[in-house]
């Protein structure tokens, strides 16, 4: 599953169940792939380690896929990772002064650490930038994920965030408004019982790279938290 050219799916263990129709067309930037299943993953707003947040994300099995540990609450850098640790992408923080809250994704390990080991320096694959009520005529968008970084003003949004973080439920929709992504209160067996909004679920609709839509998730939570 990819959603830009580059992004790799790394987790080992993700549940799968069946999906929609299908959510792109192979000539649509970015490339959607094929498929008829959808990934579900239980996301924690907890880090498995201690004085950290963080994120746990996990299937339906109880496996760990991706896991986030933040030292402090606001970073200017926030790394996702794998299972084992390693580094899938990397989303900084764009230091420009003003309204709008805007972040560079990177994929791998990327940002302030390995700037210092490596002379040269990737480039970020995409800008997600949140939306301001007073720049924005659709008090619905979230924010908006911008194909080229550097022309995020001059271009129009690959995808949208609609809906509402904070109630945890909202949606990532291509440019065709169609659902890709969803973030959902997760539903307890017991009708007394209830999870809140610190443990949720993300639902990935097949093609859209699943680690790509948990950095959109990261993200969110450090604009609307």
């Amino acid at each position: 599953m990819r959603v830009f050219s580059r992004f790799k799916f790394l987790s080992r263990a993700v549940h799968e169940e069946h999906g929609h129709d299908e959510i792109g067309e192979k000539n649509k930037y970015p490339v959607i792939t094929e498929g008829s299943l959808c990934t579900s993953l239980t996301v924690w707003r907890k880090s498995l380690v201690i004085s950290c947040k963080g994120f746990t994300v996990i299937d339906s099995y109880g496996n760990l896929v991706y896991r986030v540990d933040n030292y402090i609450v606001h970073p200017h850098e926030v790394i996702l990772m794998d299972a084992s640790g390693n580094s899938v992408l990397t989303m900084r923080r764009r230091r420009k002064l003003g309204l709008v809250d805007s972040w560079f994704v990177y994929e791998g390990e990327t940002g302030n650490q390995c700037a210092r080991r490596s002379k040269s320096r990737e480039s970020p694959v995409c800008c997600v930038r949140k939306s301001v009520n007073i720049l924005n005529g659709n008090p619905k968008v979230q924010a908006y994920v911008y194909r080229v970084a550097s022309d995020s003003g001059k271009r129009h949004a690959a995808f949208t965030v609609e809906g509402s973080y904070a109630d945890r439920t909202c949606k990532v929709l291509d440019e065709c408004k169609r659902a890709v992504a969803e973030i959902k209160r997760k539903e307890a067996n017991s009708k007394d019982a209830s999870f809140g909004i610190e443990i949720f679920q993300l639902v990935v609709q097949p093609g859209f790279d699943p680690a790509f839509a948990m950095a959109l998730v990261l993200l969110l939570d450090q604009m609307f938290t």
